[in-house]
């Protein structure tokens, strides 16, 4: 049955749905139109299924029936939850004494921006489903964030209507396997369309399900490049996370956190706040992990482990952007889909002589010269940590060997600014290195901790990340 209904096409999902007359619930949708319920009428039989549609588009009308929530926003994650509360609510109260024992209710919500004539903003929904696994259960909540990439609204609506029965059906008959529930969601969508950069999962039935692990699911499985997670460990949406944001960003492996890393991002924040408009109210420090070997290829890291270096560095207080991307042009173009203001980007020694390697932009029509144009086209900077040599030698950004033929595009970058240098504020640091300390966690507490900020070892022996052994 499973490999059966994964292929089914949107109107065989909803027509299943409807067919089956133990599920039971209502659709409510917001700024769309009523795509989703129009899928479960075309396919039929919709009487089934949906007790209620409805659409309360004016602001007034919305408010009173859900409430005004905090943020007074209503395309909103609290809007979508108050929705589904409600709408669920009124399900139980008005046939749960009536119908079926057997039956197993649910209430889809949807609230959206879409592309209209006088707006030019994101275009993105939130999508949520409160329903029970069982027939008497406790409700449990799938809560999804969607960006519409089409270019008119006819086209994201349809988008937005096919997601929603993928969500209610994937609710139902994968709601065992959170995974295959992510999977499905883009069925019968091509590629491109939408994207999903948020997923929640809710409720008793997911009571062992680590939000943390599925939204990096989302990047493998293809619904999205990038997943932000706030110091507190929640899932960000990017958008709200970077609007009107300056951004400075580390890559690294973070296997675990060091003092020296925490002393590049502390040292990329001093030279970044001293760009024009910097200051520390507008500005969002990330550090960034990528799940992909320096040749794009997924390096098959288990989540567990991501998640233990995600948790690290929340527990330090860092913004956590975990993402497939490779190359660093396409990390920038990441940020500026969400801000026009500056963006800042640490790096070390070894990372300029990787980003002034030729054969790391095979595939790249322009070659080096298109990567750069990608890289540096508005308010981005480099900002070069050093390193010691064999022989304890400090070496800088001016004094980074390039190809002979590339002397004078380096030489552009720095005389434009493009690329500036950082200090070190310890030279003993140079002294630690994470596969040094990663020798060492089998053996238990030892001498490594030293090599950590403050707090990090703790949590490290605390949850035995990275094999450590007491």
């Amino acid at each position: 049955m499973d490999n059966q209904t994964s292929s089914r096409n949107t109107s065989a999902k909803a027509l299943r749905l409807n067919l089956d007359e133990k599920k039971y619930g209502t659709i409510v949708e917001i700024g769309a139109g009523q795509e989703v319920a129009r899928q479960f009428f075309l396919a039929g039989a919709a009487a089934g299924t949906i007790a209620k549609t409805m659409s309360a588009y004016d602001m007034k009308f919305s408010d009173a029936i859900y409430g005004v929530q905090e943020d007074r926003r209503y395309v909103s994650e609290a809007r979508v939850n108050a929705m589904v509360q409600q709408e669920f609510e009124l399900v139980l109260d008005r046939v749960g004494e009536t119908r079926s024992k057997s039956s197993r209710y649910f209430a889809y919500a949807a609230t959206v921006a879409a592309k209209s004539f006088n707006r030019v903003s994101e275009c993105h929904a939130w999508c949520g489903i409160r329903v029970q696994m069982y027939p008497g259960a406790e409700p449990s909540d799938i809560t999804v964030h969607v960006r519409m990439l089409d270019d008119n609204a006819e086209a994201q609506q349809q988008a937005l209507g096919v997601i929603g029965v993928n969500l209610i059906y994937a609710a139902y008959y994968y709601f065992e396997n959170p995974k295959k529930i992510i999977d499905s969601l883009t069925d019968n969508i091509k590629s491109g369309r939408i994207e999903i950069d948020s997923i929640e999962f809710q409720g008793p039935y997911f009571e062992d399900v680590d939000n943390r692990a599925k939204n990096i699911h989302l990047i493998r499985s293809w619904k999205t490049r990038a997943i932000m997670f706030k110091p507190d460990g929640t899932v960000a949406v990017p958008a709200e996370m970077l609007y009107k944001k300056n951004v400075l960003t580390i890559r690294g492996s973070f296997r675990p956190v060091t003092k020296l890393n925490v002393d590049m991002i502390e040292q990329g924040q001093l030279a970044f706040s001293k760009l024009p408009g910097v200051e520390a109210g507008n500005t969002m420090a990330i550090a960034e992990i990528t799940l992909n070997d320096s040749r794009g290829n997924d390096a098959k890291v288990p989540s567990k482990d991501i998640i233990a270096r995600v948790q690290l560095l929340n527990s330090l207080g860092y913004n956590v952007m975990v993402s497939d991307y490779t190359r660093y042009f396409s990390l920038r173009a990441y940020f500026r889909q969400y801000t026009k203001l500056q963006i800042g980007i640490v790096v070390g020694m070894i990372n300029i002589k990787q980003i002034f390697d030729e054969e790391s932009y095979r595939g790249v029509e322009g070659g080096i010269l298109e990567g750069f144009g990608k890289l540096f086209p508005d308010n981005t900077r480099l900002f070069v940590y050093p390193e010691l040599d064999e022989h304890g030698e400090l070496h800088d950004f001016v004094s980074v060997k390039v190809p002979e033929h590339l002397r004078f595009l380096y030489r552009h970058l720095l005389e434009n600014n493009f690329i500036q240098g950082i200090d070190c504020s310890d030279h003993q640091l140079f002294k630690i290195f994470s596969r040094d300390v990663l020798k060492q966690l089998s053996n238990g507490r030892g001498d490594w901790e030293n090599s950590l900020p403050e707090g990090a070892s703790e949590e490290i022996i605390k949850n035995k990340f990275f094999g450590f052994k007491g």
